[in-house]
Order: structure tokens, then sequence, then C-alpha cells
């Protein structure tokens, strides 16, 4: 049975293995420029070491100045024989790719760097890039090859007695288990993490890691410890005045307090983290917030701010995908250009192949540019096509939620007045028998026994009057919550006609009104089925709330019935117990046969 995991990873996971590139990073501008002088003037080793500082600084500042100086550090790595420094560049640029969101270009870098560190034996680059790697398929979500290539890492770091990098292991692994929903096994690496942090005193360690342990307390709930580690993780980034980890930590700090409903404060953090990512140029974090605060607009009820909100960060995303379209094309102009030169030589001779060979270039940009135009046209009418059906399904759900709240309103009042109107005129009924019962005088033994017949048959009356309006609305369902009221219901079948076993798990605490309301209203259809029209002896029950949803269980051996056959599903019971599901985005499957019995499962994913 599928359910829906709600998932949340804060942004600075993905920047952990930065942190080992360090060697190569840069602090002030007056280096940069010292740097740029050397790369362009220095000897061929100078030039070299200059351009993997460079590539390293931009790594997670500027994708395309990361990517350019790295290209051009491995042209220098190449000619001298360089094949260290030559994966160490393919390393740093895939993890530019990485942060672009180009995986298989990513993918590409990482498995070269990777063979040629296997070839020479560097052991310590060797585990750096398995990192990047497992982190890889971590983002692909397929975990197994994550853990097994942070598992290859953390060998190679625990033969070299590299707490370093140990420590950046712990912490990338823990998000494998946070993923499968593991979460204890997640923060005990991410404490191990933590703690080689605060023994080396690694304070941009202590960080990421707190930052880690967060967003699993906040994946469980435990809202006030998910806070209290971000808000560290937020001093030690002032303290280092690191901007771009502020951005991210306030950015996660609004995730925390939205979560929280205290949507005034996480705002604020958003703005705050948009703040500095427009001064860094980071339009990912930007197109993130606008996201999250269009999220906090809807939730309070400004429809029209939300959606403009939303538009900004669409407008963000389109711009994306646009820079690296027309990064694409200015690689291949650079390509034909370099061909180009190569072939002067031979063509300066050839006018009219010359010729030709332009015209090809421009026709080829031609048909590129109609490519790209009407790609964008696509991207356009699917986007209006998909705010149209969201708006559709909106409107289908309030309309859904509009019936069924009528429904139980109706149910309610029937109920009320059955209890308090006829039920309580029965009950007169009876009392007032009872004493004509004690005063009359009969002439006849036969006409007592009738007329105590008859107190005998409102009593029973005023009996089915209390059954029908506790079915209606039944107190424990309001009081108590779904397992109680269910059980109740399943304890007034008469266990001579049928036997019907519940057990229920996870359910201490009481869910939304109205999931427990519709669940209760499925399961009483349900049961009510299967004693009309199963004709079965035996009937079990089994209700589980976990950290994915709810999921239900209901088995009878009864007759079964063939589930091909759709007759069977057009009753308006079963019509409504799929729109009661529907209403909830769950799912409901039968699965039956003629004289096999009954089985139905119903899932709900956790809103």
């Amino acid at each position: 049975m599928g359910r829906i995991i709600l998932q949340y990873k804060p942004w600075l996971l993905c920047l952990s293995a930065i942190v080992f590139l360090g060697c190569f990073s840069l602090s002030r501008a007056s280096n940069i420029d010292s740097t740029l002088q050397v790369a362009a003037n220095g000897t061929k080793q100078q030039r070299l070491s200059a351009y993997k500082s460079l590539s390293a600084h931009y790594v997670n500042r500027d994708f395309n100045r990361t990517i350019k100086y790295g290209k051009e550090g491995i042209a220098i790595a190449a000619s001298s024989g360089d094949s260290v420094a030559m994966g160490e560049l393919h390393h740093i640029i895939g993890d530019a790719e990485y942060f672009r969101g180009n995986y298989d270009s990513a993918s590409a870098r990482f498995f070269t760097a990777l063979r040629i560190f296997e070839d020479k034996k560097a052991q310590r680059q060797k585990a750096l890039v398995l990192n990047s790697i497992a982190k890889l398929y971590r983002k692909t979500r397929e975990l197994d090859e994550a853990g097994m290539y942070y598992d290859k890492a953390m060998s190679i770091f625990e033969g070299l007695n590299d707490s370093a990098g140990m420590e950046m292991i712990w912490n990338e692994s823990g998000v494998v288990y946070e993923y499968r929903g593991q979460y204890a096994e997640a923060i005990r690496r991410y404490s191990k993490a933590l703690r080689l942090a605060e023994l080396t005193g690694n304070k941009l360690g202590v960080g990421y890691a707190l930052n880690n342990i967060s967003g699993s307390y906040l994946l469980q709930g435990r809202y006030k410890e998910a806070e209290a580690h971000l808000l560290k993780a937020l001093q030690i980034r002032k303290d280092m005045d690191d901007s771009f980890s502020l951005a991210i930590n306030y950015s996660d700090l609004g995730a925390v307090y939205d979560t929280m409903a205290q949507y005034n404060i996480a705002e604020a953090y958003f703005d705050t983290s948009n703040a500095i990512a427009r001064s860094l140029k980071y339009p990912q974090l930007l197109a993130h917030n606008y996201e999250m605060i269009s999220g906090i607009a809807k939730k309070q009820g400004e429809f029209e701010r939300a959606y403009d909100l939303y538009l900004r960060a669409d407008a963000i995303n389109d711009s994306l995908y646009n820079v690296e379209r027309l990064g694409q094309v200015e690689d291949l102009n650079a390509k034909y250009q370099t061909e180009k030169k190569e072939q002067q030589i031979l063509l300066q001779q050839v006018e009219i192949g010359r010729r030709n060979f332009m015209i090809a270039g421009v026709t080829i940009l031609l048909f590129m540019g109609v490519l790209l135009g009407y790609s964008y046209y696509r991207r356009y009418k699917l986007r209006q096509e998909k705010i149209l059906q969201e708006e559709i399904l909106h409107q289908q759900q309030l309309a859904t939620q509009a019936v069924l709240e009528a429904e139980e309103k109706e149910r309610e009042r029937i109920a009320q007045d059955l209890h308090d109107g006829v039920g309580q005129m029965m009950s007169a009924v009876k009392i007032n028998l009872s004493t004509f019962n004690n005063r009359l005088q009969f002439q006849a033994a036969e006409d007592r026994v009738k007329f105590e017949g008859v107190i005998e048959l409102v009593d029973e009356s005023c009996k089915e009057v209390r059954a029908i309006s506790h079915n209606m609305m039944p107190n424990a369902l309001l009081k108590a919550g779904l397992a109680t009221a269910v059980r109740e219901f399943v304890n007034r079948i008469d266990e001579s006609v049928l036997e019907v076993n519940l057990y229920t798990e996870g359910l201490q605490e009481r869910m939304h009104s109205d999931t427990e309301t519709i669940l209760y209203r499925v399961i009483q259809e349900c049961v009510n089925n299967v004693i009309k029209h199963a004709a079965a002896t035996r009937l079990d029950i089994s209700i589980i709330r976990d950290a994915d949803g709810i999921s239900v269980t209901i088995e009878d051996n009864g007759r079964g019935f063939e589930t091909t056959n759709a007759g069977v599903f057009e009753g308006i019971g079963l019509k409504n117990i799929y729109t009661r599901i529907s209403y909830l985005k769950g799912h409901i499957d039968f699965d039956s046969k003629p004289g096999k019995g009954t089985v139905i499962t119903i899932g709900i994913p956790y809103k």
C-alpha cells in the first residue's frame, strides 16, 4: 500500500563536501585579484594552483566561474601531466554542476575524477569524490547505492585516521537514514559528526551537524528542539560571518516557524534569507523562499498575494532554465569557433567551402533558436494548464468538503431530534403505561399479558431510537476518538451472528475531526455491507497510524464477489466511500473472489 511520506531537508546538507575543498578558497577581494594575476602571468605550476584556488572559491558563489576556471586549470594539468590536479578540478566542476541541477554532467565529472584517483592511489581525494557520488545517488533517492559509496568513503577516512573526513561522512550518511524515516540512526550519525567537530574546533562542521540534527527533529514534529539547534547554528555562522550559510540558516528557521504556524516570524526569516541571497546572486534559494512565503500567504487566506509570490518564484525558475539553455548555446558556439580556427589554415584557399560552412553554422543557430522558442512556448502553455488544473482540483475539493460537512451536520441534527424529541416522548409513554399497569384492574389474565407486551414493545422502540441516534452521531467519536467509537460500534454486533476482531495501533493522539469522522463513516458502511451482503461469520478490522499515515484493513470470510463486475461498485454506499477517501487524498482497494471472502485496504497519507 503506497503512502506519501513528507520529507524536509535543510539546504546546507548539500554543502558539507565544500569544507574539504577549503584549502583552495580565498577570503578577500585582494587575494582574488592577486590569484588572478598569478593565473595570468605565473609559471605553469603557479597558474595551475591559482586555477584550483579560484574554481574552489567560486563553487558555492558563481557556478559559471567555477566551471570556467576549472576547465582552464584542467588544460594546464593535462599539458603538465599532473593527473591528481586534473582529478581535483573535475571534482570541483562536478560539484558546481550538481548545484546547478545538471546531475548527468556532475556524474560524468565525478566518475572521471574517481578513475584518476584510483589509478594514482590518491586515497583522500578518492574518499572525497566517493562522498560526492553518494550525495548524487542520495539526491536521486537511490539510497542503497548512496549508502554503499558512503561506506567506501568512511573506510578510507578511517584508514587515514582523518577525523575531518569521518565527520563529513557521519553528517552526509545520516541523510540516507533520514530519508528512510530512521530518525534515531540519523541523529546518532549527526551527533557523532557534532562531537568530532567540537573536538577538532571545526566551527563550520559544528554548524552543519546542528542543522542536520534540527532537520531530523523537524521531521518528527519536535519543533522546539529543531528551533534550538538552528539558533545555535545561526550564532556560529554569525560569528564566522559566513553569508552563504547564514542565508540558508535563515531559510531553515523560516521553515521551522512555518511548521509551528508562527507565520509572521517565519516570513521575517525568509525575507532575511532573501536579502542575503540577492546579494550572493543565489536564485535557487530566492525561488525556494518565495514558494514558502506563498504557502504562508495561502494559509492566512491572502490568496492574491500567494499567487503573486508563486508567479515570482516560477519566473526565477524559468530564468534558471533559460540560463541553462543559453549556456548550452554558448558552449556549442565556443566549440564552433574553436573548430573554425583549427580549420582556417586549411580553408584559406577554399572560399566556397568557407561560405558553405558559414551558411551551415548560421542555419544551425537559426534552427536552435526556433527550437528554443518552441520549447519556451511549450513550457508556458504547460504552466498555464497546470495552474488551471490546480484551480479546478481546488474547487472540487471545496465542493466535496461542503457536501461532507452538510451531511454530518444533518446527521447530527437528526440524531439530536431522535434523542431529545422522539426518544424522550417514547420514554414518557413507557413510564405512563407502566403506571397504568399498576392501577388498572384486568378482567382476564390474558389482557394483562397483552398490555405488558405493549409496554415491552415500547421499551424496545426506545432502545432502537437510542441505537439509531448513537449510530448517526456517536458520543464516543466526539469525546474519545476513532478507536473508542469503532470499538463501541462493533461491540453492539451480536457475536452469535458475526465475530468481530478489532486491532488498533498509534491512535492515542487525536486526529483532525474531519479525518476521524470520515474514517468512522467508511468503516461503519463497510461493516454494514458485510452484515447485509457477505454472509460472513468472522470479521477482522485493523486500524494503524504511523509516521507515513493511516492504514485500515477490513477482512471477512464471507461469500466474496467478482471485482471485475463494474455493477458491484455502482451502489450509493460504495460511491460515498470512494468520495470520502478521495477527499482525504487517500486510496481504497478491494481484493475479493467468489467464495474467498473480501479484503478492503484503505490508505490515508499524513497531512
